[in-house]
């Protein structure tokens, strides 16, 4: 088996890598602004549109927390820039963010056009693209060793 070559996280606290602590708040958001959108259509109850309004910009202002330690570790060190995964799950999470800022705009309108049909649309493209990044992510963790620190 190859050597992992660990690559440290240059934005971290105490030794622990910022990134990945603050990935799953948005995760969870985003996951749950398409529930509670697909909710509020089979039952037209205007609390589950708020739910996903606020869930939206929960997720929006980790995920943009999330970005900047991201960012910073992306561009703080080159080692992590030549990941094969690097590239990709830098430039699908920006997609994502992007996707999640303005369906954040879109949840601010009337609770029925906030989630039909482009709020839902917005919040299904959001979540089907973070597997693919978490995944992207993870692989540069175990099997490219960023952020590890042993």
């Amino acid at each position: 088996m190859q050597d992992i070559v660990r690559v440290r996280s240059t934005a971290q606290i105490a030794g622990h890598p910022v990134h990945p602590m603050l990935v799953p708040i948005p995760i969870a958001c985003f996951i749950g602004a398409l529930l509670t959108d697909i909710t509020y259509l089979v039952s037209a109850e205007i609390m589950w549109a708020n739910f996903s309004a606020w869930l939206l910009v929960v997720g929006v202002i980790f995920g943009v927390l999330a970005a900047i330690a991201g960012l910073t570790d992306f561009l703080g060190n080159r080692l992590v820039r030549a990941q094969t995964p690097a590239w990709p799950h830098l430039i699908g999470n920006a997609i994502a963010l992007i996707l999640a800022i303005v369906n954040a705009l879109v949840h601010t309108r009337d609770a029925w056009t906030s989630v039909w049909p482009w709020g839902l649309v917005l919040s299904v493209l959001t979540v089907l693209i973070l597997p693919v990044t978490g995944w992207l992510g993870w692989a540069m963790v175990y099997r490219h060793g960023v952020g590890v620190a042993r």
